[in-house]
């Protein structure tokens, strides 16, 4: 057991998963999941299954989902896969952000932190969706503001080959290193680069927490309610990296238990801005 960091940085920027933590995308896959599942006369996701799967990028298409559903021989992955992807197209247009999204967003976007220079936080979004996903996800105008605190280029999605190599998805870090390498590329020259203990992610996911903490930031987690009860003896080891779910070799990069680098909060609402030395109008005013 490690003995835990006290004296961290302020933090100067914040990076976002997006699904699952800002809008209620995990939620309408399991809905459109459900559906088809009923279709083909197979029961519904029990919260334990759709745990596991959860974060993961096409998961149900996984040896573990289909283990789990025991579709009919005459349907195949790739069937089931379509049907899916023509469900989501249908249902990914009535996401709607989830509590504490846009307050936590409109405060950091007016914050600054109690590094020496008094900046502003920067904010980016990292997420493992698709360009297309993510278009329809942000139909509707409150979802399309909400993810508008983040500037185009600030934003890097799944399919960022330019930026983001194949085959590198969560739990390898490189969706938050290039996050950083985008705020600070909007860094003026006479302004220090952020480093990665300066960065704070906020994921839902056990394999984005990894992610995270493999790119030697801070993380607070925010578990969908299954997932906290999934995990709910394990919770030192998601906040360390350490749960193995995906190996990926690079132990290196893991965190250990009870280091101080990463929290649990129930929901956004429960972000405690002092404690990472962000100053927002909000936080001021509740001194």
């Amino acid at each position: 057991m490690a003995h835990p960091k006290t004296d961290f940085p302020a933090i100067r920027a914040c990076i976002f998963d997006m699904d699952g933590l800002l809008i209620n995308t995990e939620d309408i896959i399991t809905q459109s999941t459900n559906q088809l599942l009923k279709k083909y006369g197979r029961p519904a996701f029990t919260p334990s299954i759709r745990s596991q799967l959860m974060g993961i990028p096409d998961s149900t298409n996984s040896e573990e989902f289909h283990n789990w559903a025991k579709l009919p021989p005459s349907i195949s992955r790739e069937q089931f896969a379509l049907g899916l992807k023509e469900q989501m197209r249908w249902d990914f247009p009535t996401c709607t952000p989830l509590r504490g999204a846009e307050e936590l967003l409109s405060n950091l976007s007016r914050a600054s932190s109690d590094s020496s220079s008094r900046e502003k936080i920067k904010l980016a979004l990292a997420s493992s969706t698709k360009s297309h996903s993510y278009e329809l996800k942000v139909s509707r105008p409150e979802t399309r503001q909400l993810l508008d605190y983040f500037s185009s280029e600030c934003r890097v999605l799944g399919d960022d080959y330019s930026r983001l190599r194949q085959g590198r998805g969560t739990p390898a870090p490189d969706i938050y290193l290039i996050a950083l390498q985008a705020l600070n590329s909007t860094m003026g020259s006479e302004e220090k680069a952020i480093l990665p203990e300066e960065c704070l992610v906020f994921e839902d996911s056990v394999i984005g927490v990894e992610a995270g903490r493999r790119a030697g930031m801070r993380v607070v987690w925010v578990p969908h309610p299954d997932v906290a009860v999934e995990y709910r003896t394990r919770q030192k080891d998601v906040l360390a990296g350490r749960t193995g779910m995906i190996k990926n070799g690079d132990d290196w990069q893991l965190g250990e238990i009870d280091d101080g680098w990463a929290e649990s909060i129930p929901d956004l609402e429960q972000f405690d801005y002092r404690k990472y030395g962000i100053n927002t109008p909000s936080s001021m005013n509740s001194l």
